[in-house]
């Protein structure tokens, strides 16, 4: 009997996340449901793909070489399924790009669809995630492009620069604090409201706080730059977001926008698939718009 796809699937979820529980709630399914499905699988490779133990799931070596088969199988079948699909609406391929956040809000969108107005052949379906979970995704074939922050582990995925953007610091309008700039150093002495933790900004943020060798009060955590921002308002604290997008609700809510003066605070984004593009395809076509893109940003700076 040939192993399910829905079954290596699980297998791909639970090798990265380390742990049962949250592979068989990303899969939809019960622990003791997805337990089996995975004792299924030892069965039928007649091998320990997981070492169990109290702190998670480690791969054992056959885990970590089915991992590698699985991820293109589960990409293979993601991909058909996109491919097929598109005898419906009549276009010839469609393209999944997952962006983080901070790309979603300011310019990723804008930029897409300039691609897509001249390739009209070509479906493009747009969705927000983490930067992490983007490389995640590409990794399994669950999408086709990841637009991540430099720095995540893109590692065994073939990355190219895109654009980049500004880390700021987000006031009540009223708040004492002026200049046109402001170092992250004079913000660690307030209460901060940030993204949730798994996020690329928060770790960046604690990273920074670390190397000074300083404490970040960070008082408030939400899953939103709005979220952030109406914290702020409230005054509940201070915010740090991607300056584009900060200004965004600036007016609206009474706040002011300071950029930080750090280098850090520059963040630049890059654009990951499994593989480079074959030449003269949609996808080949979309890096290279993408990268377009970018080169005018730097020529516009």
């Amino acid at each position: 009997m040939l192993p399910d796809i829905d079954s290596l699937a699980l297998f791909v979820r639970a090798a990265e996340m380390q742990n049962l529980t949250r592979a068989a709630e990303a899969s939809h399914i019960t622990v003791p449901a997805a337990s089996r499905r995975l004792a299924l699988l030892e069965h039928q490779f007649k091998a320990q793909l997981f070492e169990r133990h109290s702190r998670g799931m480690q791969l054992t070596p056959a885990g970590e070489h089915l991992l590698k088969l699985a991820r293109d199988v589960v990409a293979g079948v993601h991909n058909m399924r996109a491919q097929m699909g598109n005898y419906a609406s009549g276009q010839q391929a469609v393209l999944r790009i997952h962006g983080n956040t901070s790309a979603m809000t300011q310019f990723l969108p804008a930029d897409v669809a300039g691609f897509q107005a001249a390739h009209a052949a070509v479906r493009v379906v747009l969705e927000e995630c983490w930067s992490d979970e983007a490389v995640r995704r590409v990794r399994s074939g669950e999408a086709d492009l990841g637009v991540v922050v430099e720095g995540c582990d893109a590692a065994g995925l073939w990355c190219r620069p895109y654009r980049s953007d500004r880390l700021a610091a987000v006031l009540r309008v009223d708040d004492p604090l002026q200049g046109e700039t402001v170092r992250f150093a004079d913000l660690l002495d307030r209460d901060l409201v940030g993204l949730e933790g798994g996020s690329t900004l928060t770790r960046l943020l604690t990273a920074q706080a670390v190397q000074q060798m300083r404490p970040m009060a960070l008082r408030v955590q939400v899953r939103s730059f709005e979220a952030v921002c109406r914290a702020v308002q409230a005054r509940l604290g201070i915010g740090i977001l991607p300056l584009a997008a900060a200004r965004g609700f600036e007016q609206a809510l009474g706040l002011k926008v300071l950029p930080l003066s750090d280098d850090w605070a520059l963040r630049r984004m890059c654009l990951c698939v499994r593989g480079e593009p074959a030449a003269q395809t949609p996808m080949q076509a979309l890096v290279a718009h993408l990268e377009g893109c970018a080169k005018d940003e730097v020529q516009g700076a």
